[in-house]
């Protein structure tokens, strides 16, 4: 991801010292289209969000962890599991995906 310094840096150079795409990117080392990017647009961030969240790995166990999920939100919330412990239970029964996958789904549903 970009910074906003460097989107200063790259329209100072180009603006002020009225150097070339070519040597921006030389000297920043960034792409052409980077820099390209970074002088036709006004924008001082540029962000990057995914629009859905694929789970290629997670697709078979969804309906158990579903199943996992509802019944630990009904236990009291001092005796609910941590996302730790329910990957682990999903791990030990074969499920082959990382952690990480298991709380981006919980997240987003």
């Amino acid at each position: 991801m970009i910074c906003v310094e460097t989107i200063r840096k790259v329209r100072r150079l180009h603006l002020i010292e009225k150097k070339s795409i070519k040597e921006i990117c030389r000297s920043l080392n960034l792409s052409r289209a980077t820099v390209r990017k970074i002088i036709r647009s006004g924008v001082t961030e540029f962000k990057y969000e995914r629009k859905s969240q694929p789970y290629p790995v997670l697709g078979p166990w969804r309906a158990r962890l579903d199943e996992t999920l509802e019944e630990n939100e009904a236990l009291p919330k001092k005796h609910r599991k941590r996302m730790t412990k329910i990957w682990k239970e999903l791990s030990d029964d074969g499920f082959g995906g990382g952690y990480d996958s298991v709380r981006r789904y919980t997240k987003n549903s």
